[in-house]
């Protein structure tokens, strides 16, 4: 199986933010997706191994703040390639409060949601909520999954859905990648020749955080 097809079906890129007791925390998701209109309803799958996934069992709700092609890319860095368990990252993200949830002002729209049933499946709960409260931010327009991956030329983190593992026999060349969410420098000044205060236009990680990497 070609498993690139699943490229294909439409993806968004959303901050999935949710409780840690009194404490926010969230991740990166590309798989939500409206279930009903009426009543609300939409589905969120999110991996097992997800910090997220284990709060949002806990306290019963999630929110979706709904990234833009205008939102920081650092914002995928940061929710997407570490684990809430370990940082707060919250901290320095401006955001207000929804339905006790935070959600990010960055992004074109939110949605704050209440669990009403799950389905598990070997890697992933399927969480079926009610939608408590929804609004639009700006006019700008929602980033999807292709714009991501051709775009701004991010990968997705292992735990995503979308994951696909490196593919050997497309190896062409040696690049700088970072090591934390994948990104490839794409310069014209050559790596070795960039300032020690370079940072990865997706995460924000130093330039010590690039690995030598054959694609």
């Amino acid at each position: 199986m070609n498993s690139k097809v699943f490229r294909n079906l439409s993806y968004g890129l959303y901050v999935i933010s949710t409780l840690d007791g009194d404490r926010p925390t969230g991740c990166i998701a590309n798989s939500v997706m409206q279930i009903t209109s009426s009543p609300a309803t939409i589905a969120l799958s999110m991996n097992h191994n997800n910090y997220t996934n284990k709060c949002i069992k806990e306290s019963k709700k999630f929110a979706v703040s709904i990234l833009s092609e205008a939102s920081n890319p650092s914002l995928i860095g940061n929710f997407g390639f570490q684990s809430g368990k370990d940082v707060d990252k919250f901290k320095d993200i401006e955001v207000k409060n929804i339905d006790s949830l935070s959600v990010i002002e960055d992004t074109c729209g939110y949605i704050t949601c209440k669990v009403i049933d799950t389905m598990e499946t070997s890697t992933h709960t399927v969480f079926l909520a009610d939608v408590i409260d929804g609004n639009v931010n700006n006019n700008s327009i929602a980033m999807t999954y292709a714009y991501y991956h051709n775009v701004i030329k991010g990968v997705s983190p292992k735990n995503a859905p979308t994951y696909l593992p490196p593919e050997e026999d497309t190896i062409k060349k040696q690049v700088w990648v970072c090591s934390v969410c994948g990104k490839p420098y794409e310069g014209t000044i050559p790596f070795e020749e960039l300032p020690d205060s370079y940072t990865c236009p997706v995460c924000k990680q130093p330039k010590s955080k690039f690995v030598l990497k054959q694609l």
